[in-house]
């Protein structure tokens, strides 16, 4: 079912007063921020990259006080444990018995926070494979279902990398983006010396309820995505295992990004008002969904070539449409 324009512009005006709120706690960065709002209207996980210092675990913070949901902060450290994470069971004495009761660890909630999470093992970053996909965690034998709804924001420093452990493929593939913090110009850097003090968080207003924004996720996938849309999506994502822009991609984006995409675009036209997802939100989300998802060859890194890179060089590739597509669509509707 398609959403109505009134649904859809009373939506918009909740998410600007949002988007006005973490502009405040963030100064300076209003194209990231729009990226996790519509990263967390399409439900999706997002990884955070940039340098220390520049505001990622604060906007973490904002986003928790202005949609008041509960949130939690994990801080990754070499000798962090799964169950530090998800929980253990703990042997108690109930009704006259000794038995195992699961005590929740810090996942359980609705905005976990894995701080630094690429200094943590493997065998700890795999705790978190499948809390990210299925939405529930699973102690000996027994599953728990997490709160709804469930994002997961992680930050990695992309500098220091003695003691830090690259996460896998298939975590990377869990997260909707990959976004990475620039740093500030000189007119911001003097902001945020003119209205912040070290150690003082700023005083951010709720702007919506959990409630409010469970209703516009789900307002967010009755987006109409046009036909010719969805094309070129699928051709955007092949377009990573093949031809002259993919020259040095050892192994592509796989269905779960284009999937990843059509979610991205449809909560963009969300945020922009708009009832029918366009070509400029692909184009515009292409890269922090599918840069984090291309394996490169080690030719291609030896000579500077980054995923970002092979992102670009296939939206100047991919025509938006595909010349076979609208005698398709036309005898599609025949």
């Amino acid at each position: 079912m398609s959403a109505d324009q009134t649904a859809i512009s009373a939506a918009a005006t909740k998410l600007q007063h949002l988007r006005a709120a973490l502009n405040q706690v963030l100064f300076g960065q209003e194209k990231l921020v729009d990226s996790v709002i519509t990263g967390l209207l399409s439900r999706g996980h997002l990884l955070l990259e940039g340098l220390p210092g520049l505001g990622k675990t604060e906007l973490v913070k904002g986003l928790a006080r202005t949609l008041r949901i509960e949130a939690r902060r994990v801080q990754f450290t070499p000798d962090l444990l799964p169950g530090d994470i998800t929980g253990n069971p703990i042997l108690q004495e109930v009704e006259g018995r000794r038995q195992f009761v699961f005590q929740r660890g810090p996942i359980f909630a609705n905005l976990v926070l894995a701080d630094e999470i690429n200094r943590a093992s493997p065998k700890t970053q795999s705790a978190l494979l499948e809390a990210m996909q299925e939405r529930r965690v699973t102690v000996m034998g027994e599953s728990h279902a997490l709160p709804d709804p469930f994002f997961v924001l992680a930050t990695q420093n992309p500098i220091e990398l003695e003691g830090t452990y690259p996460l896998p493929e298939a975590q990377l593939d869990r997260f909707l983006f990959k976004l990475e913090v620039p740093r500030n110009s000189v007119a911001v850097l003097q902001k945020i010396v003119q209205n912040r003090e070290i150690g003082v968080e700023p005083d951010t207003a709720p702007v919506m309820t959990r409630d409010e924004l469970v209703a516009l996720c789900d307002l967010a996938r009755t987006i109409h995505l046009p036909d010719v849309v969805a094309n070129y999506i699928a051709r955007v994502v092949d377009a990573t295992h093949e031809g002259e822009a993919a020259k040095g991609v050892k192994f592509g984006a796989s269905p779960r990004a284009a999937l990843a995409l059509a979610a991205a675009a449809r909560s963009a036209a969300l945020l922009g008002g708009r009832l029918n997802a366009s070509f400029e939100d692909v184009e515009a989300l292409a890269a922090p969904v599918l840069q984090h998802r291309i394996v490169l060859d080690y030719t291609a890194r030896l000579g500077g070539r980054t995923a970002a890179d092979v992102v670009r060089d296939i939206l100047a590739a991919v025509p938006r449409q595909d010349k076979a597509a609208p005698d398709v669509f036309k005898a599609a509707k025949v």
